[in-house]
């Protein structure tokens, strides 16, 4: 079941500090399985606190994504990231969806996704 690792950042202090951490992330994603869905772009706070980016990364299970947070790479990195912005990391289990015969997915929450090429 794939994870994701959610970091807000709420207010950079740093610039040079955030640099630091950015030149790091080679080597602390280095032998993870991960993908990142998001990367500090342009972002939109619809209700709540404003943030001023989002990065989403996935893994294919809880566990690796717990192991990548871990690692000494990301903790020594993870030091520059602490200096420069006020940021919020936490992670959630995802779901997987199924590929069903009539062209649906269901979701193991029991949740029904339509294919774009079914809808209409």
């Amino acid at each position: 079941m794939p994870a994701y690792v959610v970091i807000t950042k709420t207010r950079t202090r740093s610039p040079a500090e955030l640099a630091l951490y950015a030149k790091q992330a080679p080597s602390f994603m280095a032998g993870h399985a991960a993908t990142f869905l998001a990367r500090f772009g342009a972002c939109e706070t619809v209700e709540g606190a404003a943030v001023e980016g989002v990065a989403i990364i996935e893994f294919p299970t809880f566990a690796e994504a717990k192991a990548w947070y871990e690692c000494p790479a990301y903790q020594e990195a993870s030091q520059h990231r602490s200096e420069a912005a006020t940021t919020t990391p936490s992670s959630s289990r995802g779901w997987r969806r199924h590929q069903r015969a009539s062209g649906k997915r269901r979701g193991e929450a029991g949740s029904i996704i339509r294919s774009p090429s079914t809808e209409g």
